[in-house]
């Protein structure tokens, strides 16, 4: 199968305006996490509906679109006919996920072989994250996805990189957005409510995802160079 791994990156944020420019040791964060998916071999596009964005990346990894999408996975489908080619799976990595993985990114691909759809979560390091609102937790079977949600303290930790099959994926943007999407401001919702089975894998993860200015904050005192 042929792999393109898609980071979508909006500047615009009620939660932490401009955030993949923010300064990780020097460099931007959406950088960071493009150089991360680069080391995997994969084809990797950033897509965005900022110029300031894009000037950071080579012309032919940018698909600059201006278009209004909800999420991310929004803006993943609707880059499919903007890539320079044709791709079996997609690879969409949170734009906040600057400590993503070889091995998420591996335990994605091999899942994609058997579902059409497919992410990754791992234990909680600690209880100060279960009680997070930012921080999703997944309820699952270890096979397959059941929710995910934010306002509860139980469960898994979902981690911010989604699979899909591309001919799956063109269908996202047609599918009815559900009233749990908009409550828990989580994408993958709408797949379950579509009645689609989202295949899982397990990982270790000592990083962090960046949703707020102290979790940069945070990121900065664990990586002090």
């Amino acid at each position: 199968m042929s792999t393109a791994i898609l980071i979508p990156a909006r500047a615009a944020s009620t939660r932490f305006p401009n955030k993949p420019l923010a300064l990780l040791n020097g460099v931007p964060m959406i950088r960071k996490v493009y150089d991360r998916c680069c080391k995997t071999g994969l084809d990797t596009f950033v897509l965005t509906d900022s110029k300031k964005i894009a000037s950071l990346f080579p012309e032919g990894n940018i698909v600059i679109d201006d278009a209004d999408y909800d999420n991310g996975t929004e803006r993943c489908c609707g880059a499919l006919d903007k890539l320079p080619k044709k791709y079996d799976t997609i690879i969409n990595v949170q734009g906040d996920m600057p400590d993503v993985t070889q091995e998420m990114i591996e335990k994605i691909e091999f899942a994609l072989q058997y579902d059409p759809l497919a992410t990754v979560w791992t234990d909680f390091p600690d209880e100060s994250l279960t009680n997070d609102p930012n921080s999703v937790k997944l309820i699952h079977n270890y096979s397959y996805a059941n929710w995910f949600g934010r306002g509860f303290a139980y469960g898994s930790w979902h981690l911010g990189v989604y699979g899909y099959k591309a001919h799956v994926l063109r269908l996202y943007n047609g599918l009815r957005k559900p009233p749990e999407e908009d409550i828990e401001k989580l994408e993958q919702l709408r797949w379950i409510q579509a009645g689609y089975r989202i295949a899982l894998g397990k990982v270790t993860f000592d990083g962090m995802e960046i949703n707020t200015p102290e979790d940069l904050a945070e990121w900065h005192s664990k990586n002090s160079q």
